[in-house]
């Protein structure tokens, strides 16, 4: 396990593809940065959260970066690992399909009121979702031991 200082990059874009990651503790930030510069948040995860997950779909480099917004434990499962765990465990499989299609409807959400609402409506919704996902946001992920690839 690597922990992580606030600040500190976790991985960059354009880095190859080498696993994914869970947060244990503490904050990420993901952004992107278009070709002329413009850097854009695409998520802030906490506990309980997976992040650069591309390369289990095929993805060879990260479309984002990744860095500590605070101090924080992320535990690295290399893809293999993955594979093989959700292969052997459905109920793993089942609820990382769970947790991908919701993060998926977030960024829609997301998408769609910056595209078509005000700013004011947009701050509001921001300032909403931590109290609209309090209680959606405990995860229990299965108990289970990754396999060493």
């Amino acid at each position: 396990m690597v922990s992580f200082e606030k600040k500190q990059r976790i991985f960059s874009q354009g880095d190859s593809t080498d696993g994914l990651f869970f947060v244990q503790t503490g904050k990420v930030q993901l952004s992107v940065v278009s070709e002329s510069g413009k850097e854009a948040t695409l998520g802030i995860l906490s506990e309980g959260d997976f992040f650069g997950e591309g390369g289990l779909a095929g993805q060879l480099h990260r479309m984002s970066s990744a860095v500590a917004m605070t101090d924080c434990v992320p535990l690295h499962v290399e893809r293999k690992a993955m594979m093989l765990a959700m292969s052997r465990e459905p109920k793993l499989s089942a609820m990382f399909v769970k947790y991908l299609l919701k993060r998926n409807i977030r960024y829609q959400d997301d998408l769609e009121d910056q595209l078509f609402n005000s700013s004011e409506k947009r701050l509001a919704r921001v300032l909403l979702l931590p109290w609209k996902n309090a209680n959606s946001r405990v995860r229990r992920w299965p108990s289970l031991s990754l396999p060493r690839a």
